[in-house]
């Protein structure tokens, strides 16, 4: 079993959603931003709007990442050739990263040694130089560590972390930090920091040296959501001797404040009177006095600020601008006025439609020339300043990555292979496709988009399968809810498709015009169906909207507008305008949803139901079009796991909980009435069998399960199954397979497998069917690099369906789903 061939794997597609929680992502000097996706880490290019790579090594969802140097000392940060990244989880475990901007190259450099006992919620850092820097971490039980950290010269060298300090500042949980250099003291630093008491509490201490509590800052009224010092500026005499706080609360009020210096120690102590405790508390560091006051008070969100972010330094020289992002789906720029100094709103951008729930974090590019949001959906909002005057700013949304913000499914490629779809436990059904690339650019750099999305539901997605329909395109789903839902391709969603890379050139088939009269499809008011909107009916909503009864006022949500549309949509357009209709329900199964799949023509779909008993656990068969069921197969006892049908559908293989696999044979009549029999049941595993899939040249198929391996079974002539072989134990249990035909004439397949650590393995097998009955022989072709997989459990793997002439492939396409909320996209050259 060596590795013999030489298999080439390239990283064509990942799509994520952010984790739900405030201070996930961070914009580095290094241009990239990062952000926790389940597990993972994700790293993606703003330019591009592509996830560039996932980064595997945390155990718990990760709640915090923040980069060194990040976007704030990016004017530090011109020569570096190695950027690096902290990121926390809700373990407490705290890991550095290293990315080598020479070949892009990232490296697990350590893991910190003190973690803390509970989650991290935040992480700040202070670059003191090039390879210098502090950064402090807290927790959610109030304990905050303070740690200096120095990064090599050469790159034979390794980074030294060390633990300065930790402080227990409250007992409950700290969530935001900063960090900041104090005025004309250096080596001597000031800590900001919230949580849950209302109050900022402000601690000093030296470079390496002990922190103590210094004072408190009051006025907020609810919870310190975020905090941000500005850099000492070198504009003014009066700048240099001071900087700025600005810190945002639940009270949905953003206060400024300012720490002066305002004369050695020795001297200030004789002078102070009444007048200056009311201006604000006076502290001692080192051999110098400051004093805190209050600037200004913003008042412009209608709802918690969640983050507040000071633009960052141009040139040695700080802006005064801050950027805050609030649940009122908005995002702000404040600056003083010229002449007057009263900090006004200048900038506004946001009012999302009412899908989107309100920003969790705003952040500036290093250039200060965009801004980034993310949202309550696991989705980012980006904005570019594209006006060329200093005077006047026009902000405009620019294309951002997307994709699920909980685990992925299942998922499935279009029938003739043009997009993928994806459903997932987020209530959503998303379809991703390549785009062409205006820039004239070569072919090999394709870049993926979400395209549509499709069913925005109330309920977690179990399951997916593509079947025949108008245009081609016609999907069943299935979720946590015993009904299967037909959703049909709408003209909008046709139209656009023809943009894509997939879709082909030329002007759109009128024929299809005239065949497909949906453009798109409503939301009803509880997110229960999605209703059609047809082509000619353009006065209709008015009427039904303006209705006498004043029953159906209730039920009103803002009309779509489905469009064709020429380049990716941005979220406001994924999450509204490109719905499908829902045609029909499907009645039969008594629990939830588990699996779907349906025959190779798109006219017989197989369902099956979580199941306790052998009366639940029937496979229900379905005909597309009259969306009659045909069929009611019983064999298993426990939930039917995977469907699959053989490629001349004539078998149905499926696999359960029970650790048996079962094989029906489909029989349709001269008539087209569907009959169905048994034809084996066998156990097949020790532990239950999550996947299962069917050579393409033949009755031989794959089954894996949690006991870690995989059979290989064939379906003799006389109708008997036959183990033709095992391969070796895996590392973990595989939890999804799937078989591809290389050579037809050889009859050599490949078959990849993903397991429950995420990783990803691909197999050659040849089958040779003879007289005596069917061998198979198979190698190890490639193992993934962990970088390059999933680090949760694999849920579903999917080989791009191919016509049958173009069998000698040398090139084959795969995607995956997991539990890490990722879709992913490879390309194997064999």
């Amino acid at each position: 079993m060596s590795e013999n061939t030489e298999v080439e794997a390239k990283r064509v597609f990942i799509g994520a959603g952010c984790n739900r929680v405030v201070n996930n992502v961070s914009w580095g000097a290094s241009g990239l931003a990062s952000f926790g996706a389940q597990n993972a880490v994700a790293i993606f290019c703003p330019k591009t709007a592509q996830i560039l790579t996932t980064l595997p090594g945390h155990k718990a969802s990760v709640n915090c990442t923040h980069w060194l140097p990040s976007s704030k000392f990016a004017f530090k940060a011109k020569h570096l050739d190695r950027h690096y990244l902290l990121s926390g989880d809700t373990d407490g475990i705290i890991i550095l990263w290293e990315l080598s901007t020479v070949n892009n190259n990232w490296r697990h450099v350590l893991q910190l040694p003190q973690s803390h006992k509970k989650g991290v919620t935040c992480i700040t850092a202070y670059m003191v130089s090039e390879t210098d820097a502090m950064f402090a971490s807290a927790s959610s039980d109030g304990v905050v560590n303070l740690w200096d950290v120095s990064f090599p010269s050469q790159s034979s060298d390794e980074c030294k972390v060390s633990c300065l300090d930790t402080l227990s500042v409250d007992s409950k949980a700290i969530v935001t930090l900063s960090l900041a250099e104090l005025p004309q003291n250096p080596g001597r630093f000031t800590l900001a920091m919230g949580g849950l008491d209302n109050k900022i509490k402000l601690y000093c201490g030296e470079r390496k040296g002990k922190f103590t509590s210094v004072c408190e800052l009051k006025g907020h009224t609810d919870w310190i959501r975020s905090l941000d010092f500005s850099l000492p500026l070198h504009s003014t005499e009066e700048t240099t001797n001071s900087i700025m706080l600005v810190s945002s609360s639940q009270d949905k009020v953003i206060r400024i404040w300012k720490l002066v210096l305002v004369g050695d120690a020795g001297s200030w102590k004789r002078e102070i009177t009444l007048a200056s405790y009311i201006e604000g508390p006076v502290f001692v560091s080192g051999a110098f006095t400051y004093q805190i006051s209050v600037e200004s008070v913003l008042i412009g969100h209608e709802d918690w600020v969640y983050s507040v972010e000071w633009q960052p330094p141009v040139n040695n020289d700080q802006p005064l601008s801050i950027l805050s992002a609030s649940m009122d789906k908005t995002m702000m720029i404040w600056r003083p006025e010229k002449k007057t100094g009263v900090w006004v709103n200048v900038v506004c951008v946001g009012e999302l439609s009412h899908c989107a729930l309100g920003f969790y974090g705003g952040h500036w590019s290093p250039d200060g020339a965009s801004i980034l949001a993310h949202g309550y959906g696991g989705s980012f909002h980006l904005w570019r300043n594209v006006s060329s005057s200093k005077e006047s700013e026009n902000w405009l949304m620019q294309k951002v990555p997307s994709g699920h913000f909980s685990a992925v499914t299942d998922i499935t490629w279009a029938r003739t292979g043009e997009y993928l779809l994806s459903v997932s436990h987020d209530q959503t059904t998303r379809v991703f496709s390549s785009w062409k690339s205006d820039e004239g650019s070569e072919a090999e750099d394709e870049h993926w988009h979400e395209l549509a999305r499709p069913q925005v539901h109330g309920h977690d997605i179990n399951c997916v399968a593509m079947v025949q329909g108008k245009g081609n395109h016609r999907f069943v789903s299935g979720a946590e809810e015993k009904v299967v839902r037909v959703f049909e391709a709408p003209l909008s969603f046709l139209k656009t498709l023809n943009h894509t890379c997939a879709g082909g050139e030329g002007s759109f088939p009128e024929d299809l015009q005239a065949d497909v009269q949906v453009l798109g499809a409503n939301m009803s008011a509880l997110g229960l169906s999605q209703k059609p909107i047809y082509l000619h009916s353009s006065s209709e909503p008015l009427e039904r909207n303006g209705g006498g009864e004043g029953l159906e006022t209730f039920e009103t949500v803002p009309e779509a507008a489905p469009a064709e549309l020429k380049e990716p949509p941005i979220e406001d357009q994924l999450a509204f305008h490109t719905l499908w209709p829902e045609s029909h329900k499907l009645y039969g199964h008594g629990n939830e949803l588990f699996s779907l799949c349906s025959d190779h023509n798109g006219i017989l779909v197989a369902s099956s139901c979580k199941a306790q008993s052998a009366a639940m656990a029937e496979i229900w068969l379905w005909e597309v079009g009259t969306w009659k069921a045909v069929g009611r197969l019983q064999s298993h006892s426990l939930t039917v796991t995977h469907l699959e049908f053989s490629y001349d559908d004539t078998l149905l293989l499926s696999v359960s909980r029970d650790r048996h696999f079962s094989v029906f044979s489909i029989q349709r009549t001269e008539n087209g009435e569907v009959s169905h029999k048994l034809m084996a049941k066998v156990e097949a595993h020790k532990r239950i069998i999550w996947a299962c899939s069917w050579n393409p040249f033949g009755h031989q198929f794959a089954t894996s399960s949690r006991d870690k391996t995989v059979k290989i079974w064939s379906m003799e002539k006389d109708a008997r199954v036959k183990q033709v072989l095992v391969l070796p134990q895996f590392g973990s249990s595989v939890t999804a397979v799937a078989w591809t035909g290389i050579d037809h004439k050889e009859q050599s397949g490949c078959i990849a497998v993903g397991m429950e650590s995420g990783l990803i393995e691909l197999w050659n097998i040849k089958v040779k069917e003879t007289e005596e009955g069917t061998t198979a022989t198979a190698a190890l072709a490639l193992r993934l690099e962990p970088f390059m997989c999933h680090v949760s459990a694999v849920n579903r793997l999917a080989w791009r369906p191919t016509e049958k002439s173009e069998t000698n492939q040398s090139f084959l396409r795969l995607t995956s789903c997991g539990d890490d909320n990722c879709v992913r996209v490879f390309d194997f050259k064999f």
